[in-house]
C-alpha cells in the first residue's frame, strides 16, 4: 500500500511540476520514480524532505527570474530541471533511503539530512547569490570574479546556503516526530543540516573552481558551463571532461552527507 500511495503522490507532484514547467518530461519521470521509492521504502520524513527541497528550490528559481536571466545563459542547467538534475540532487538520498529500509540505522537519517541540506544549500546559494549587489569572490583566491563564474561566492549566497540547510534540518526534525522516530534530537538535526549544507555548498564551489569542465565563449570571452554562448560554439578551457554540473552536484551532496554522518557518530 505504501508503494501505491507513494506512486500516486509522486505522480501528482511530478505532473504538477511538469505542468508548471519546473521539470522537463525526463525530469518528471525521474521525480516520479524517486518519489515512489522515497515514500515506499521510507516514510513521511524521507518523502517530506524531498518535497520541501523541490518546492523551495522551484519557488526560488522563479523569484526575480528576469534579474537572473543573463547569468543563467552561462549555466549548463537552469530552473527547469531534467532527469540528470533530479538524480544529481536526490539520487544519494534515494540510496540512503533504500539502505535504511534494508538495514535501519539513525546514521542513515542524519546522512540523508546532510545530503538534502547540501543540495538545498547549493541551490539557495546560487539563486540568492545571483541577486547579490556585490560581485562574487573566488573560493580559492578570494579575488573578485565576474558574476556567474563557477567557484564564485558571495556573502548573500553563503548566508542563503546556511538558511537552506537550517530549513531542511527543522523540517527533518518535524517529520521525524511525525513518523514517531524515538530519540530524535533537534540539536543533532540542526547541526547536521547546517554543517552538511555549508560543507556541500562550499564543496560545490571548490569543485566548480578547480575540476568542473568549463568552456570559453569565442565571442565575449566569458568562461561558461554551456557548449554554446552568444550564438556560437564554445571551446573547452579547463576541468575534467566527465565533471559536469550534475556530477559536481552529486559529489557535493555526498560529501555534505558524509559530514553530517560523521557528526552524528560524534554526537
Amino acid at each position: 500500500m505504501a508503494w501505491l500511495l507513494g506512486a500516486l503522490f509522486a505522480l501528482i507532484v511530478a505532473g504538477g511540476a511538469y505542468w508548471k514547467r519546473s521539470l522537463t518530461l525526463s525530469g518528471a519521470i525521474a521525480a516520479w520514480v524517486m518519489g515512489t521509492v522515497y515514500f515506499g521504502a521510507g516514510n513521511v520524513l524521507w518523502f517530506g524532505i524531498l518535497l520541501v527541497f523541490f518546492l523551495s528550490s522551484s519557488l526560488l528559481s522563479k523569484f526575480k527570474q528576469a534579474n537572473k536571466a543573463e547569468l543563467e545563459k552561462s549555466y549548463a542547467k537552469t530552473g527547469t530541471r531534467d532527469a540528470g538534475q533530479v538524480f544529481a540532487n536526490g539520487g544519494a538520498g534515494m540510496l540512503l533511503c533504500i539502505l535504511n529500509a534494508i538495514w535501519p540505522h539513525p546514521g542513515w537519517v542524519y546522512a540523508f539530512i546532510g545530503v538534502m541540506a547540501a543540495a538545498t544549500a547549493d541551490t539557495w546559494a546560487t539563486e540568492w547569490g545571483g541577486l547579490s549587489r556585490r560581485p562574487p569572490r573566488s573560493v580559492l583566491t578570494g579575488k573578485v570574479v565576474p558574476p556567474g563564474t563557477s567557484g564564485g561566492v558571495t556573502l548573500l549566497g553563503s548566508t542563503a546556503a546556511a538558511l537552506g540547510g537550517l530549513m531542511i534540518a527543522c523540517f527533518g526534525w518535524l517529520f521525524a516526530a511525525m513518523a514517531g522516530m524515538e530519540g530524535s534530537s533537534g540539536g543533532a538535526f540542526i547541526m547536521a543540516g547546517v554543517i552538511g549544507g555549508l560543507v556541500g555548498a562550499f564543496t560545490d564551489s571548490f569543485l566548480g573552481a578547480t575540476v568542473q569542465v568549463m568552456h570559453r565563449c569565442r565571442v565575449c570571452g566569458k568562461e561558461v558551463e554551456v557548449l554554446s554562448h552568444c550564438g556560437q560554439p564554445t571551446e573547452p578551457v579547463r576541468g575534467w571532461g566527465w565533471m559536469n554540473n550534475d556530477a559536481v552536484n552529486f559529489l557535493s551532496s555526498c560529501i555534505g552527507g558524509i559530514a553530517a554522518f560523521a557528526l552524528a557518530l560524534l554526537l
